[in-house]
């Protein structure tokens, strides 16, 4: 076959395989659209590998210390406070991976492991306090108006006494952003009781992503001039997302938390799907695409290939994200 010949070949293939992707994009989201429910509220049970193995044991069993915290809520605590990170330290002497400032640990940290001491940088100590310390807080609002769970994070960012004073959550914006940036970001620990809804900005971030097949792959790239129009996976992603008016994090294992977590057997076109080489880990995922339906996704693999079309069922394989501009929005810029 001549070069000219093969390029016509796969221009017309590529071409097909296009409009079989917006067809299936079209078709799925009108099914969607009429099949799909919300979370109906918060579950208990976290989405798999949401947190890292050496303390998902720790979060399942303290996120269940009292009705206003759930594990996918604690988890979420922990990712926005320090990403996981029991060595975390803040400029304003936060230690740990609850980052707890002293004079609160002095009064709330607990001997979580039953070993005598309480270490703040020890989370089998550290994760039973934030528990204990959510509960304490809201025991001391429960006699306050509206949803239990909104008062105790409303409490934990601004105090019991003024949640107590207005009767719910205080009319303060930066205690209103705290308790919607993590009911929000609670939703990408918790494993859906339900289908979830389609993102509504998905096709968008298709049609992104199509435009750039065949591409090459640069490691770090973003697409921009100075990266010679070049992504890296995550760089893809973000870019897909960003021209639909969704801010997504850099790299792949902070992406996995922008929305709930559908099953393979739910995956709508726009979902982004990941890989990782531990599969009980989100936090070690290494690779991510965007998903365009029939077990097919779009992703920037490697340094040496090219923009394209891949399987998604592969040994790696680790799960989705439906995301979400909400959940975009509740994720931290550092972690």
């Amino acid at each position: 076959m001549t070069v000219r010949k093969a390029w016509i070949v796969a221009g017309a293939a590529l071409a097909a395989g296009l409009s079989f992707v917006m067809l299936l994009v079209i078709g799925v989201y009108l099914v969607a659209g009429n099949l799909a429910g919300g979370m109906g509220g918060a579950s208990k049970a976290l989405a798999k590998g949401a947190v890292p193995a050496a303390y998902q044991e720790l979060v399942q069993k303290w996120g269940n210390l009292c009705p206003a915290i759930n594990p996918a809520l604690l988890a979420a605590q922990l990712y926005q406070e320090s990403g996981f990170n029991p060595n975390a330290k803040s400029p304003a002497a936060a230690q740990g991976i609850a980052q707890f400032i002293p004079g609160t640990w002095a009064t709330h940290g607990i001997d979580g492991d039953g070993d005598g001491d309480r270490d703040v940088w020890d989370p089998k100590d550290a994760i039973p306090s934030a528990a204990s310390y959510d509960c304490k807080l809201a025991s001391y609002v429960k006699d306050v108006p509206g949803d239990a769970t909104r008062n105790m994070l409303a409490s934990y960012n601004a105090g019991a006494y003024a949640v107590i004073k207005y009767r719910g959550v205080p009319p303060y914006k930066e205690t209103q952003n705290y308790v919607k940036t993590i009911t929000s970001l609670q939703e990408s620990f918790a494993a859906p009781v339900s289908r979830v809804d389609p993102s509504k900005q998905a096709a968008g971030a298709i049609y992104y992503a199509q435009k750039k097949l065949g591409t090459p792959y640069l490691w770090g790239g973003d697409g921009t001039a100075a990266d010679g129009g070049r992504f890296d996976c995550s760089g893809l992603t973000k870019a897909a997302y960003e021209s639909v008016g969704i801010s997504l994090p850099r790299v792949a294992n902070d992406q996995w938390n922008a929305g709930p977590h559908p099953d393979r057997d739910e995956l709508l076109p726009g979902d982004l799907v990941f890989f990782s080489d531990d599969l009980n880990n989100s936090r070690a995922i290494r690779h991510v695409g965007i998903y365009v339906g029939g077990g097919y996704m779009i992703d920037a693999p490697r340094t040496g290939a090219v923009i394209r079309f891949d399987p998604i069922d592969t040994p790696d394989y680790f799960g989705a994200t439906r995301v979400t501009e909400d959940g975009a929005k509740a994720l931290p810029t550092t972690v």
